[in-house]
């Protein structure tokens, strides 16, 4: 797949010099005019990098940055901010604002393409990345898992799981259910922020399905919040009519006509405070199982693992 690449420039010759540069190099571009442009494809689409101009209308490059890094979800995007101003004032202004590299034009091609390639290799993480979401995907949480199981420390790794997401996807298409799986992410992200620890693990296994691994203390805390902003924004996934109904309507494999109600979360919590847990497959099949239990609530809930090692 080849690295995509937004060019971010008010100046239309500017854009065509990078896009001939960068192609040239097999890169892929996506360009945008404006700085709320930018955004909107930046929220919108799976990106590698940006290339950033420090003026810009409707939204300068410092603003656009500060955004950009303030979205938990799209905090690991590199940046390079482009500009024709070469004063220490403007470098120091951008890399403040939190871009990771700075070109002045005229720029050399070998140099912003160096550039370009520097950043990449600086921001890449040594894992793999669901592309939708950006967060960890399955080698690093595995990895994660075998860590926390080695370390024998008080652990607790939730699962989430949203339900009625096939019905949702087959109404309302796979761009409406990225949608509604990136502001999930967005959702775990905040709730471990803010009632996690700094070190807690938030992943994305593929699909709707997320883990999030903190201490067993701070776990109730997590989903509680999880759930209730979750709860708060799925209307809003939805038309008025459904929304009004609260619920689609939908239809089973022998065409027969069902109500299916409105997307909710379901986490299933596995610790290892009452039971001792050796290995990684281990904790995903009691991850399933709970999950499954929160599943038959009927509503956004999370379940506890509380069984003993003895217990059958």
């Amino acid at each position: 797949m080849k690295i995509r690449i937004l060019i971010a420039d008010d100046d239309p010759d500017i854009r065509d010099v990078l896009k001939i540069t960068l192609t040239e190099e097999n890169y892929e571009t996506i360009e945008a005019k404006n700085g709320e442009e930018a955004l909107e494809i930046i929220r919108s689409k799976p990106l590698d990098l940006v290339l950033l101009d420090y003026k810009m209308p409707k939204m300068d490059g410092l603003q656009l940055c500060d955004l950009i890094k303030k979205d938990l979800l799209l905090a690991h995007l590199p940046i390079i901010m482009v500009t024709g101003k070469g004063e220490i004032s403007d470098k120091i202004d951008g890399i403040d604002s939190g871009a990771d590299d700075y070109i002045v034009k005229p720029f050399e091609p070998k140099e912003l393409l160096a550039r370009i390639r520097m950043v990449l290799r600086r921001t890449k993480r040594d894992l793999e990345a669901n592309p939708l979401t950006r967060l960890p995907g399955n080698v690093a949480i595995l990895n994660e898992l075998s860590n926390c199981i080695v370390n024998k420390k008080p652990y607790a790794v939730c699962y989430i799981d949203l339900d009625k997401f096939k019905a949702y996807n087959d109404k309302y298409g796979f761009e409406h259910g990225d949608d509604v799986i990136r502001e999930t992410a967005r959702i775990l992200l905040g709730a471990a922020k803010e009632y996690g620890n700094p070190q807690d693990f938030v992943g994305h296994i593929g699909g709707d399905d997320f883990v999030v691994i903190t201490t067993p203390d701070l776990s109730d805390k997590i989903c509680e919040r999880i759930i209730r902003d979750f709860d708060k924004i799925s209307p809003s996934f939805y038309n008025k009519e459904d929304k009004d109904n609260g619920f689609i309507v939908g239809y089973d494999r022998q065409k027969q006509i069902h109500k299916i109600r409105l997307l909710s979360v379901s986490i299933g919590v596995v610790t290892n405070t009452t039971r001792d847990i050796t290995h990684v497959a281990q904790v995903g099949e009691i991850g399933a199982e709970l999950k499954k239990m929160a599943k038959n609530l009927e509503k956004s809930n999370y379940v506890k693992d509380k069984r003993q090692d003895n217990q059958p």
